[in-house]
């Protein structure tokens, strides 16, 4: 990743942050966006202790001046976008769709599946030279979460995007794939999971025994940005410990 340059969504956190770390650990430049500045500013802190090249940049992906601004933005930044890691998103559980308001769905969509198109639609023009994205989607894009239909919903949306996109920009050598991790520790879960035995569930479902930690989910995004795929578009690549299997 030696010289190219790149943003990450939702890089104030979690997997977001660790794809952002690890880019910038491999040479690039990275644009850490988020809608927590402050969050965005400690992940660019995390890089630039360690020598790597990284600038916050404050985003909305819900909505579209934002996420043109943003994208934007990183292009005046470092002179060009290669790669883009469209992470951001928002959680939706205990909920039965007949339990849900039209208002929650919306929202959810509006983050999940609509953000990701606005930010495809602002990066795919801007790639230079062709370029890679990677959309994190979820294991909820290839099969049914009980209890979050919104975000199941919108989940396969993303999965979807990411195959149309790939094969509608294939010839413009842009490769487009998505990374659907399992359940993953990262501060946020672990938010939710206080007091009860939701961590040892998952494991216990769980082939290899064990949650992912938001570094090897972020490794799956970062390796399909990387000229080590360079013949990978199009796919959803599961990143869950054979929970899928």
């Amino acid at each position: 990743m030696k010289g190219k340059a790149g943003l990450v969504t939702g890089a104030g956190s979690g997997i977001g942050r660790a794809a952002a770390i690890e880019f910038a650990r491999q040479g690039a430049a990275v644009a850490v966006l988020d809608i927590d500045e402050t969050a965005a500013a400690e992940t660019v802190e995390m890089i630039e202790k360690n020598g790597g090249a990284a600038v916050a940049v404050l985003v909305d992906i819900a909505d579209e001046r934002s996420v043109r601004s943003a994208v934007e933005r990183t292009v005046a930044a470092y002179g060009g976008l290669h790669f883009a890691v469209n992470n951001a998103g928002m959680a939706s559980h205990h909920r039965k769709l007949d339990e849900m308001t039209l208002d929650e769905f919306e929202r959810v969509v509006r983050v999940n599946l609509t953000g990701t198109f606005l930010c495809l639609k602002y990066e795919l023009p801007l790639l230079a030279g062709g370029g890679a994205i990677v959309n994190v989607a979820s294991n909820g894009g290839l099969y049914a979460i009980p209890s979050a239909p919104a975000y199941v919903a919108a989940k396969h949306g993303i999965v979807g995007l990411t195959k149309v996109a790939a094969v509608d920009y294939a010839a413009k050598g842009i490769r487009v794939n998505a990374v659907c991790p399992g359940p993953t520790r990262t501060p946020g879960f672990d938010q939710v999971a206080v007091g009860t035995d939701l961590i040892a569930m998952q494991e216990a479902s769980t082939p290899l025994g064990r949650m992912a930690t938001a570094e090897e989910a972020a490794a799956a995004a970062v390796w399909l940005c990387s000229d080590a795929a360079s013949y990978v578009t199009g796919i959803a690549l599961s990143v869950d410990g054979g929970r899928r299997a």
